[in-house]
């Protein structure tokens, strides 16, 4: 009788590598980096530069010197995250917050769990909801900084839903969405360009990095909870189209709920997990004490993705 070898799966060769998702994830968020820089200048470059760098050398010593494994360390994987990171802070966040948030985000949201491919939570988020809680006042500063570019029409001080969750629907009225798609000075460097975020997304989906199911389902829970409330009482709750352009929405919805590690595998499960999403970012904006909820959402549901994953599997190979 023939002998069989069975081995654990997967079983088919290709081309595609962990370092080359991760290189396509750089890619995609080039533009919105390219925009923040531009309009946030120097201050902007630093926080990057310190972020990237930070993650990529604390995960090499923990992968070298504490967990001891040789040859298993993926720089474009702890790069990412360290762009990510950065991404979701203030321009005026102090170097050393940004080290400490590294610190956060790569050694206890991921490799305190294994590493690569193991870790429950979103480590980008896990040192941006850390260093909030920790240092709220600079993670609150939304002073711009002197950028590139000359002759733009800044605004400092409070984001949109700052100013919203400050002053209420009045404070936010008038807020032009064709400048916001654009850009939208005064925030972190994930909100100051919807197009910018929207053009990584399309090319991550070209690239078949993602699916589009969880952004479309975030995307469309929303803005159908936001048109119910504004239909209920517009002088009270905001309109979809702001909710959908304002704050972390776009970032968070097309680089960081999309996750291979900490979302659900099945498409199901998937579109589950993004109507959660949407549904408690909506409920923190409207309810909450934080003006933004998409950085808690995403973490909450990433609790939920082991039960997403047990009770929604993929149509199994070969099966009709």
């Amino acid at each position: 009788m023939d002998k069989y070898l069975v081995s654990p799966n997967p079983h088919i060769h290709t081309s595609t590598y962990t370092h080359t998702l991760m290189g396509d994830v750089c890619i995609a968020l080039l533009p919105a980096i390219v925009v923040s820089v531009l309009f946030y200048g120097w201050s902007e470059l630093l926080i990057l530069g310190v972020s990237a760098l930070s993650c990529v050398v604390i995960e090499w010593a923990i992968t070298k010197f504490l967990l001891k494994r040789e040859g298993r360390f993926c720089g474009c994987a702890a790069l990412v995250t360290g762009l990510l990171l950065a991404m979701n802070l203030p321009p005026t966040t102090p170097w050393w917050v940004v080290v400490i948030g590294a610190i956060v985000a790569i050694g206890v949201a991921k490799m305190s769990f294994g590493g690569l491919g193991q870790n429950v939570f979103n480590p980008a988020l896990v040192g941006r909801v850390f260093l909030l809680i920790s240092f709220p006042a600079i993670m609150t500063d939304w002073t711009v900084p002197a950028g590139f570019l000359s002759g733009v029409d800044a605004v400092s001080g409070a984001t949109l839903l700052g100013r919203y969750a400050e002053g209420g629907v009045e404070a936010v009225q008038g807020v032009d969405y064709l400048q916001t798609l654009f850009f939208n000075i005064g925030g972190s460097a994930g909100e100051i360009s919807a197009l910018a975020l929207l053009a990584g997304w399309v090319y991550l989906l070209v690239r078949k990095v993602i699916k589009p199911w969880i952004t479309l389902s975030i995307f469309a829970t929303v803005a159908v909870v936001a048109t119910i409330f504004n239909l209920c009482d517009p002088a009270q709750y905001t309109d979809a189209l702001f909710n959908l352009l304002s704050g972390g929405m776009i970032l968070g919805a097309c680089f960081m709920a999309t996750d291979y590690v900490t979302s659900p595998m099945s498409t199901l499960g998937g579109i589950i997990y993004g109507i959660g999403i949407g549904f408690i970012v909506m409920m923190i904006r409207f309810f909450g004490s934080y003006p933004e909820g998409m950085s808690f959402a995403i973490l909450l549901m990433n609790m939920a993705v082991p039960l997403l994953n047990r009770a929604f599997h993929q149509r199994k190979y070969g099966r009709a």
